[in-house]
């Protein structure tokens, strides 16, 4: 018996696409890395990034770049998060005007 459900399949890509996309995905996992231990280490504010986020930055978890400011845990994070009514897998290009404004007012109380 024949199944009426097809698997969808990936689009054919030569050697050279996908090495250039790991390349870029390396490429972005060191840069969030870099920015991970300026955060940790205070070279880096937290209200730059969210205010005007580097294009490598983009879509990374917010969750996760506040978990990389000091004095920041995973309860800390997510009760900020909460508080300005967003949800623990936004990414910080899909922030809204509004939440990263109440986000980075946050952080100047």
């Amino acid at each position: 018996m024949v199944s009426s459900k097809t698997q969808a399949e990936a689009p054919i890509r030569s050697l050279d696409q996908r090495m250039e996309a790991l390349k870029r995905a390396n490429d972005i996992r060191v840069r969030r890395a870099r920015l991970k231990k300026d955060l940790k280490d205070g070279r880096v504010q937290i209200e730059q990034i969210l205010s005007n986020p580097p294009e490598y930055v983009s879509t990374a978890k917010v969750f996760d770049m506040l978990m990389a400011v000091p004095k920041f845990g995973r309860v800390k994070a997510a009760r900020f998060l909460n508080m300005c009514r967003i949800s623990q897998s936004k990414t910080v290009g899909g922030l809204s005007d509004r939440q990263r404004s109440e986000l980075i007012g946050l952080f100047h109380r």
